[in-house]
């Protein structure tokens, strides 16, 4: 895979497909950190005197213009962080994405307005979403794929147009594949992977390959209710996806065949209502009320899963262990992610809202050995599975 520095960048436009896909409340930016991530490509182009045109994508706006995931406030931001001013375009590939990029100069950054604003973006269409890779690709002598948050789908920017124009990866992409590749060839063992998030059946493909390498697996968030149903335990009103239990089982009786060990909550912060001032305790998990419902892992469950990393070598870390923005329901999360912090292992945040966790809870990012940009794109990577993007750069 080519990397930026293998192009001759100067003087030439660059379009590089980056992952700006941030969370906005009322216009304003709620957590930059996808932005900050992209600055590094964007800034090295910039100073080696490239004419750079970054696109990107935000929210679902299927294919329809809908102001609310417009990229403005991200341009605004981008140029805060490049210190310099960033040109926006109010259209895709239209009049005025044109002349924005021919009015570049050397050294100059346009970001063109939400990718999916246009139809052909996520198109299955071959045809619909060639289309539209040609129009995007003309505006441009160079493609540099940055978005690993996109990588795992087919989609005219991420796939169709790196096969039109000379391509490299972007120094996030680069970084990314090194780090998985460090998850997947000659693991520093022991190999420690914590699972949460609300449902297992976001996780099926990883926990199945994962059952074939990882030494220990900790589940916890809204997923581990499945688990504890499918031990026999009374879950109450907790999210429970009863057409995955026979699954669940199977995962189980292989781990205990396999001697990879499945390490379980052994308390739960079960309330009266999903909300931060409802009536809540921490509950032993045989002892789940029938008409509560579980929104975090418990105290007693948050020292063992620490203890559990503790000799880990490396950790691989995706999804919450329980409703982290609301305070009474955040303590499971905050216990995992210091236990990774004092591991002293390599440790690896598998983006999505572990990363956001990470920074909403007020921890140094820079106390993890990686904090990945793309929550999918990760797990689809442990699956084993070709990522898209990621083909069309090697190719």
């Amino acid at each position: 895979m080519r990397t930026i520095d293998d192009l001759d960048v100067a003087g030439r436009r660059v379009l590089v497909r980056s992952d700006l896909n941030v969370p906005l409340e009322n216009g304003k930016i709620t957590d930059d950190g996808r932005i900050r991530a992209s600055v590094p490509t964007i800034k090295a182009l910039r100073d080696r005197g490239a004419r750079v045109v970054v696109c990107a994508h935000l929210g679902r706006p299927k294919g329809q213009v809908k102001p609310e995931f417009s990229l403005a406030p991200v341009a605004a931001r981008l140029g805060e962080l490049l210190g310099a001013d960033v040109r926006f375009a109010s259209d895709v590939v239209g009049d005025s994405a044109r002349a924005t990029v021919e009015g570049l100069a050397d050294g100059e950054v346009a970001l063109l307005e939400n990718l999916r604003f246009e139809p052909g973006e996520t198109s299955k269409d071959d045809a619909e979403r060639g289309a539209f890779a040609d129009r995007l690709a003309a505006l441009a002598e160079l493609y540099v794929g940055d978005g690993f948050g996109a990588v795992h789908r087919k989609h005219a920017s991420v796939y169709d147009v790196p096969q039109r124009l000379p391509h490299a990866a972007g120094g996030l992409i680069a970084a990314e594949v090194d780090v998985l590749k460090r998850l997947t060839e000659d693991v520093a063992r022991p190999y420690a992977v914590v699972l949460g998030g609300s449902k297992v059946s976001d996780k099926l493909g990883v926990i199945d390959n994962l059952l074939g390498k990882a030494d220990r697996i900790l589940v916890g968030g809204g997923m581990v209710f499945t688990f504890l149903a499918a031990q026999g335990h009374e879950v109450g009103k907790s999210l429970l996806e009863r057409d995955q239990l026979d699954t669940v089982r199977g995962y189980l009786r292989r781990a205990e065949e396999s001697g990879v060990e499945i390490v379980l909550p052994v308390d739960v912060v079960a309330a009266a209502a999903f909300a931060a001032d409802a009536e809540h305790s921490a509950v032993p998990v045989d002892a789940i009320p029938a008409d509560r419902l579980g929104l975090d892992i418990g105290p007693e469950s948050g020292k063992l899963f620490a203890a559990k990393l503790a000799g880990a070598a490396t950790v691989f870390w995706n999804g919450p262990m329980g409703v982290f923005e609301m305070e009474p329901y955040s303590h499971g999360t905050r216990a995992v992610a210091q236990g990774l912090i004092d591991s002293g292992a390599f440790t690896v945040v598998g983006g999505g809202d572990s990363a956001a966790a990470v920074r909403r809870l007020g921890f140094d990012e820079g106390a993890f050995s990686h904090i990945s940009t793309g929550g999918g794109a990760s797990l689809e990577y442990l699956e084993g599975k070709t990522l898209p993007g990621l083909k069309a750069l090697e190719d």
